[in-house]
């Protein structure tokens, strides 16, 4: 599951980055209310958790353009703010549920777990971008032009993973770091250059070109198509 947590308190945000690591999900963390919102329309996520008292653009601000943009993904609330008109406002403005500082992490999995049942919003277990098609459930990844497997190892797989959910942006080497080895990596990212190489030597063997593109001084690439 792809999580976008959108939370100034720095001590929450890394928890929560932590937590949803552990749980083996993905969580991007923006930390105001302008570059969360432009990451929601930018990033597609499985789920939303939004702080209502955020600097920039307050939560609620937020909440209700994403809804006016079209973004469907679940939201649910996580605020010091509980009263039961904070409660109703936020529900009315779109949200899918809510839930009151302090707050326990299994609970928050728990009530988001609830609202992707209930919206039937389940995350995709098949990825295709740039002529791949990736299978979470199988760990297989085929080329859909020769249709053969290609055999990577799990590093290897969980790189590939992370560019074909955010093909054709830019993916930076610490994303990939914390994708691929947690949220306490603190090692240097020259490491994620060999394996990189290692799996362009795997995609690209009945290409005239690497699939996978580097941008200079920011990271990685994989075209959306």
């Amino acid at each position: 599951m792809n999580v976008l947590v959108i939370e100034d308190d720095p001590a929450i945000g890394r928890s929560l980055q932590q937590g949803f690591s552990e749980a083996g999900h993905h969580c991007v963390w923006e930390q105001n209310g302008i570059s969360g919102y432009e990451t929601a329309l930018s990033r597609q996520a499985d789920a939303i958790v939004l702080d209502l008292l955020l600097p920039g653009e307050s939560g609620w601000d937020v909440l209700q353009k994403l809804r006016a943009a079209g973004v469907q993904a679940p939201i649910i609330l996580l605020t010091a703010l509980g009263s039961v008109d904070d409660r109703v406002k936020g529900l009315k403005l779109g949200a899918d549920d809510y839930l009151v500082k302090p707050f326990d992490f299994a609970e928050l999995m728990a009530r988001l777990e609830a609202v992707q049942r209930r919206t039937g919003n389940k995350p995709s277990m098949i990825l295709e971008a740039a002529g791949l098609t990736l299978d979470l459930t199988t760990r297989r990844v085929t080329s859909n032009d020769t249709e053969k497997e290609i055999d990577l190892t799990p590093i290897e797989f969980s790189l590939l993973e992370l560019l074909m959910r955010y093909a054709g942006q830019v993916v930076t080497r610490k994303m990939l770091c914390e994708h691929v080895w947690g949220f306490n990596w603190d090692g240097t990212t020259n490491v994620i250059e060999v394996h990189i190489n290692r799996l362009r030597g795997k995609l690209d063997e009945d290409r005239d070109q690497s699939i996978i593109k580097t941008v200079r001084g920011r990271g990685y690439a994989l075209p959306a198509s």
